[in-house]
């Protein structure tokens, strides 16, 4: 029995120094907190927090220096780990707010809404909290609104994107459609002119069924002489008189 006793003073003396170390190192970090120095601030803390890792002001003060140093994510676990670990209502609340903070730095603002709001379960009359979720609701309406009008912009840039691109189809469509009506106009141009010249040596060259002008001409007088000696002959004719028969008196 005495030696069990003497064990259990033994092991009380030891959780008193390490109390007082814990204490020390959460009392160290403080000072080191209020003169700006948050990266010795998180040794310190850390440091508490090894003597006692149930620590609730040494690790509670660890992810406020790592919050300090916008080391978000840190923070933002730390305090998960308080609030999951601990069954006071009051550390749960302040454990929830400081998530809800972290979160929203690291622009995560439908969680830090969650975090919020469980905060409020356990101390519903924490003011700050509720104007920090009033806050965190505003942020998260206007980024929902910013992503609707990018979506509507992005909507209508396709919708232009694609109306251009239809013009530029059609510009190209209508400058192929010019380009083969000039050359059909130019194909059928060189027919109608080839057919011309064709024409043209064709009235120059005399076909052999037809008479040129000079020949029809030639024929014509031929015709008016041959017509004119026939006329002189019957004329001559008349003249000279008919024999006839002579008929006797008798």
């Amino acid at each position: 029995m005495k030696q069990l006793i003497i064990v259990a003073c033994i092991l009380l003396q030891g959780f008193a120094l390490y109390a007082q170390q814990e204490k020390k190192y959460i009392h160290k970090g403080n000072e080191l907190y209020m003169q700006k120095k948050y990266a010795e601030a998180e040794a310190s803390y850390r440091r508490s927090v090894e003597k006692s890792k149930e620590s609730v002001q040494g690790n509670f003060n660890l992810g406020d220096a790592l919050f300090k140093q916008k080391k978000f994510d840190n923070a933002a676990q730390k305090f998960t780990d308080i609030a999951s670990s601990s069954d006071n209502k009051a550390v749960k609340a302040q454990a929830y707010h400081n998530l809800g903070n972290s979160l929203l730095e690291s622009k995560k603002l439908e969680e830090s809404i969650a975090a919020y709001k469980k905060s409020l379960m356990n101390n519903p009359k924490d003011d700050e909290t509720r104007y920090n979720l009033a806050y965190a609701m505003e942020k998260l309406k206007q980024q929902q609104q910013k992503d609707k009008d990018n979506k509507d912009k992005d909507k209508n840039k396709d919708k232009k994107d694609q109306k251009n691109k239809d013009k530029n189809q059609s510009d190209k469509d209508k400058k192929d459609q010019d380009k083969k009506d000039d050359k059909d106009k130019q194909d059928k141009d060189k027919k109608d002119q080839d057919k011309k010249d064709q024409q043209d040596q064709q009235g120059q060259q005399p076909r052999p069924d037809q008479l040129s002008k000079e020949d029809a001409e030639r024929m014509l007088e031929a015709l008016k002489n041959e017509e004119k000696n026939t006329q002189d002959k019957l004329k001559s004719k008349k003249a000279k008189g008919v024999k006839g028969r002579i008929v006797k008196d008798w």
